[in-house]
């Protein structure tokens, strides 16, 4: 009996003594410390951060598309949706309203009407020449005056991006950036960014304001812009660099702008000469023979021939016109 707990107290010895051994031989090794432990939670944690980071990434990108495709909603609406008279005029830097706008239409087919009575043409001509005049000649000014502002606007909004990205750069806030653009800024960049600045004060977002810039001045620019500020304010980013690469954009814009405007310049000479053309012809033969051309003004065959030859005349120009005049 003695012998068998003395060789169990043995065997109990033994089995102690060779864990211990296992024990101090691979403790180091299953210490937190140990330096492939510490490799293994050093992968483990940069995979994790790795996978935050592919997260962030891939929302940011869902931020940016979904911005992206709302603004490309709006544009299309507004492309689609024709401008009010009240908005037009409001666009062409005019003060007048509706009743002042139609009354100018109303003097102008009035005079119109008078010349050509005056002239010995007839009261149908008269009548409708007159209506064309009143229609016509405002509605044209209108869009001149339009077409001017948005020019001198897109020729001016590089320089004023220029501004606000040395203002973030050295630390401004981005409305502070669009106030000194309101003070320090040509017209009409001037003018329209105060009224972003204006919307502000009145509590409107940034990103809405710049929203509303694309309405007063429906040009791509303009809308260039208010993406680039609707993305950063949902998405975040480097202001500067996404202002810069705009800024960028603009000026290889306008380069390839006036590089299309010199290119059909020649053109556009050739369309004037041609479309002043008859006008000389008829005015050197009324000074010349006015008999022969009178027949023209007299009879009324002739006024049928001036008629189709004033529509002939009119839809060249207008198809040269459509031939030189490229958009981009």
């Amino acid at each position: 009996m003695s012998h068998t707990i003395a060789t169990f107290l043995v065997f109990v010895l033994v089995a102690a003594g060779m864990l211990c051994a296992l024990l101090a031989f691979t403790y180091p090794r299953v210490r937190k410390d140990y330096p492939l432990n510490r490799r293994i939670e050093l992968t483990a944690s940069t995979g994790n951060a790795g996978v935050a980071q592919r997260a962030s990434d891939a929302a940011r990108r869902r931020s940016v598309e979904e911005t992206l495709r709302e603004n490309e909603e709006r544009a299309a609406k507004a492309k689609t949706a024709k401008p009010s008279l009240t908005a037009r005029l409001r666009q062409a830097q005019l003060s007048w309203s509706k009743n002042t706008y139609y009354v100018i239409c109303v003097v102008f087919a009035v005079i119109a009407t008078g010349l050509v009575l005056f002239a010995g043409l007839g009261t149908v001509p008269a009548i409708g020449i007159g209506i064309t005049a009143g229609l016509w000649l405002p509605n044209f000014y209108v869009n001149f005056k339009r077409r001017r502002h948005f020019k001198r606007f897109t020729a001016n909004l590089a320089d004023a991006v220029d501004i606000i990205v040395r203002g973030v750069k050295v630390g401004l806030p981005l409305a502070e950036c669009f106030k000194i653009v309101a003070r320090e800024a040509q017209s009409p960049i001037k003018e329209e960014f105060q009224q972003i600045v204006e919307d502000q004060v009145v509590g409107v977002p940034l990103p809405e304001a710049t929203e509303r810039l694309t309405q007063r001045v429906p040009v791509v620019e303009a809308r260039f812009l208010s993406i680039v500020i609707s993305v950063q304010s949902r998405s975040g980013g480097s202001l500067a660099e996404t202002l810069g690469n705009l800024s960028k954009v603009l000026r290889d814009r306008q380069k390839m702008f006036d590089k299309i405007k010199a290119l059909s310049s020649e053109s556009k000479a050739s369309a004037y000469i041609i479309a002043s053309l008859p006008l000389f012809v008829v005015g050197a033969l009324t000074v010349v023979s006015p008999d022969y051309i009178s027949l023209l003004f007299t009879e009324q065959t002739g006024h049928l021939v001036l008629a189709g030859c004033a529509l002939m005349m009119i839809a060249g120009t207008l198809v040269m016109r459509k031939m030189i005049n490229f958009d981009f």
